[in-house]
């Protein structure tokens, strides 16, 4: 087992990785030349949802702090990869954007020597949600970085980072993964029967997380369910209504479970910081406190409400691919294979345009979404798009 592990159908992306590694280790010794041509001081990884874009950066910065180049069993792999290493900062969000004050913390630590490893390696998990005025605070540190300081951004698309940071990157794109490669690995790795790792493999895209999930809990394969439903509920205006009202109450309903725990232990820990309960703790700055962090996971609670809405539109899409698919006799797999008999008799009853259309507008409320566009209002004209065809 090593830290590469978990990159699932990113062959070529962990061989360059590696070689970086190899390059960076013959730079420790001494060597110069060719050796160490692989090895850069800032990288951005780039890939779709669920390629592993995260877990890249975090076996990067493990392998480069490993004796062995990564061997995934060390006590320095463990703790590089879960965040705890002394010379490995991770910085992600929940929230809707990545603060200037995260960025200039992140910047300070930069600009130290390496305490145990031989580099200081600065991973930003969310590189396409920092603030102007972050990646402002970003930009000098990547341009004049500490002689063993490593950079490594991660975003969705190259065109997710502003063009003065991405110029001065190193760019590694992952791929999707494969089908075969994410059900072999969820057979393999997680024990699950190969007809159930397949479906998952296939309904999650190419999004290893998700098909983590649909694999090992059958309430989110029923939530999927019920959103592949709604294509064969609109049956007039009213429908369309009601269905767009279910998507955002459900969608609310599993960022709240999502957030139940996370917020009543994040809660807990700031009123033991605080010293609530004990003598000297000051009423003023509590409140401020509290109230800072229930912002916070108000803005976050937003957050993973789009990410769940999102999802459903995806899968949505998904289906009418499938459609599209039957309608063209383009020959492709199905994604949602189990599904043929009632999408062979939605796609006989509209045509080829009629489905691209559908698939227009729940690209729309994709961005009318992300847009910031009330949820409800952009689910209710998505569902009476599809209605009327």
């Amino acid at each position: 087992m090593t830290v590469w592990d978990d990159l699932v159908g990113q062959e070529p992306a962990v061989a360059v990785l590696q070689r970086a590694v190899n390059g960076a280790a013959a730079r420790m010794r001494g060597e110069t030349g060719t050796a160490t041509n692989g090895m850069t001081h800032a990288w951005l990884i780039t890939g779709p949802p669920g390629s592993g874009r995260s877990n890249a950066g975090r076996a990067f910065a493990a392998a480069l702090q490993c004796p062995n180049q990564g061997c995934g069993e060390c006590a320095v792999c463990r703790t590089a990869i879960s965040g705890s290493h002394p010379d490995v900062s991770l910085i992600r969000t929940e929230l809707l954007s990545i603060r200037v004050s995260e960025i200039r913390e992140l910047v300070r630590r930069a600009a130290m020597s390496p305490t145990q490893g031989g580099w200081q390696v600065m991973v930003v998990e969310d590189a396409d949600r920092l603030t102007e005025q972050a990646a402002d605070a970003l930009l000098k540190s990547i341009e004049e970085p500490a002689p063993r300081t490593v950079w490594v951004l991660c975003a969705p698309t190259v065109e997710d980072v502003v063009p003065t940071i991405r110029s001065r990157c190193r760019l590694l794109v992952l791929r999707t993964p494969p089908v075969a490669a994410i059900a072999e690995m969820l057979a393999t790795q997680g024990g699950v029967e190969p007809e159930l790792a397949g479906f998952a493999a296939r309904a999650a895209q190419g999004h290893i997380g998700r098909a983590r999930a649909l694999a090992r809990d059958g309430e989110v394969r029923d939530r999927r369910n019920k959103v592949l439903e709604v294509p064969f509920e609109l049956r007039d205006i009213g429908a369309c209504l009601n269905l767009a009202q279910q998507l955002v109450d459900a969608a609310k309903a599993e960022a709240k479970v999502s957030a139940a725990k996370v917020d009543e232990k994040e809660r807990a820990e700031l009123e033991q910081a605080l010293g609530m309960g004990t003598k000297g703790a000051k009423p003023r700055e509590t409140a401020a406190a509290l109230k800072e962090l229930e912002d916070q996971q108000k803005a976050r609670a937003k957050r993973w409400e789009r990410d769940v809405l999102d999802r459903s539109l995806v899968d949505l899409m998904a289906l009418y691919r499938d459609v599209l698919v039957l309608q063209t006799g383009a020959g492709a797999e199905l994604i949602n294979a189990e599904l043929h008999r009632n999408i062979e008799q939605l796609a006989t009853r509209t045509t080829p345009e009629q489905t691209i259309r559908r698939i227009d507008a729940l690209s729309a409320c994709r961005e009318a979404i992300e847009g910031n566009v009330a949820p409800l209002l952009a689910l209710e004209a998505m569902t009476i798009a599809l209605f009327e065809g």
